[in-house]
């Protein structure tokens, strides 16, 4: 009976600190969740917001918005020029139009991270360069730029995009 007893006690004792550590393991998932909320919820919104979002009702549903926001995120549609003139006047055109979105969004030139150029005719690169300097102030964004096949949309001589941070 003695060694039955003791089996017992064993089973009983192996059962508690299972459930011990069932709990602490448990109770470290919540306390880690909680955490990641926290870090999540302080890095920025983790709702999408969009320029269409006051969109009226009924009304047929934008191709594209013209920004978007997530955590602390910016993302801004490609804009171009559709009107006349030459490489600096488009691109200058195009960098007000890219702070007037940011502004909106709530970030600015300064907070952008990445930007995209596409350049209708690669022989503007050196024209466009000259206005896009010191655009998104002493530490610019890392870029790209290429020639775009075929031209930009809207015969705009130039469109960018690009990702800030709020």
């Amino acid at each position: 009976m003695a060694a039955t007893q003791t089996a017992s006690r064993r089973s009983l004792i192996r059962s508690f600190f299972a459930t011990v550590a069932a709990a602490g393991a448990g109770l470290f998932g919540v306390g880690h969740a909680k955490a990641s909320a926290q870090t999540s919820h302080q890095a920025g919104d983790m709702t999408k917001k969009t320029s269409t979002d006051a969109q009226p009702p009924g009304e047929k549903p934008s191709l594209f918005s013209s920004w978007v926001t997530y955590g602390g995120l910016v993302f801004i549609a490609g804009k171009g020029e559709h009107g006349g003139g030459d490489i600096t006047v488009h691109t200058t055109s195009v960098l007000n139009q890219l702070e007037a979105e940011l502004k909106k969004a709530g970030s600015s030139m300064d907070k952008v991270l990445k930007v995209n150029v596409y350049l209708a005719d690669l022989r503007d690169y050196d024209a466009m360069n000259e206005v896009f300097r010191g655009r998104f102030g002493p530490r610019p964004p890392v870029r790209t730029t290429i020639a775009a096949y075929g031209g930009v949309p809207g015969n705009s001589l130039v469109e960018i995009d690009c990702i800030a941070a709020r």
